[in-house]
């Protein structure tokens, strides 16, 4: 049976911004599956960064519970908590924050520092699809090749779970699909438990299990028995 890897219960997030109350989540209430691609979808403003940020450490929320393999991640120390972002979770962002005077070896070799048992930057750069770009600097590479290369840096330290904020945003539709198939890969070869926000609905095909949010609240969930592969999907 699959286990859930997190658990999050009546999440709330409140952020005062010029006096006024702002509610980014609402009370949102879903679990993350081990091993499992998950998609969320909602409009700009509806809580899914907010959300994601939590679930990675980054933010705290005001109210409500994160369980992370049963522990709860809102009561981490300081200490625990950035352990926790160096070890078991791994970003990839719309833009791809490459530092433009390394390779791209360089580039996700700096990461396989952070792990005790991490991916050579080689093999993680052929999963993604990128073998034989291992020397190139990131001016010499095209957009969605950079952004495989922040997905190789991503999961070089051998993530529990890789969180993916619009990973094709800045992409036109054949490259993001390249994109798409190296985040499938990593899901498949590595089993890392991934999350994917995205405004694109099609992108839904690709997960097992698909949230939508809608004003900071989860509006519908649906599980997808059969997921396509990425070159499969009606961009």
């Amino acid at each position: 049976m699959v286990q859930a890897l997190f658990e999050i219960e009546d999440l709330s997030k409140t952020y005062i911004s010029n006096s006024v109350e702002v509610h980014a989540l609402r009370g949102a209430c879903l679990k993350l599956y081990a091993g499992e691609m998950t998609v969320l979808l909602g409009p700009s403003g509806s809580g899914k960064s907010t959300f994601l940020n939590i679930l990675g450490g980054l933010d705290t929320p005001t109210s409500g519970i994160v369980r992370y393999q049963g522990d709860e991640l809102n009561r981490y120390s300081e200490r625990k908590l950035t352990l926790y972002r160096r070890k078991s979770v791994g970003f990839v962002f719309q833009f791809y924050n490459l530092i433009p005077s390394l390779n791209a070896w360089e580039n996700v070799a700096l990461t396989t520092e952070l792990s005790d048992n991490p991916l050579d930057p080689a093999e993680a750069l052929e999963i993604v699809g990128l073998g034989r770009r291992q020397k190139h600097f990131p001016a010499e590479m095209s957009g969605g090749e950079q952004q495989r290369v922040a997905i190789a840096r991503a999961i070089a330290k051998r993530p529990e779970v890789l969180l993916c904020d619009e990973p094709t945003g800045a992409l036109d539709s054949k490259t993001g699909i390249l994109v798409l198939e190296a985040l499938q890969r990593t899901n498949k070869e590595l089993g890392t438990t991934t999350a994917v926000i995205t405004h694109n609905a099609s992108i839904q095909q690709l997960a097992n299990r698909v949230f939508t949010f809608k004003d900071g609240r989860i509006d519908s969930s649906h599980v997808n028995s059969t997921p396509k592969q990425a070159h499969e999907v009606d961009w």
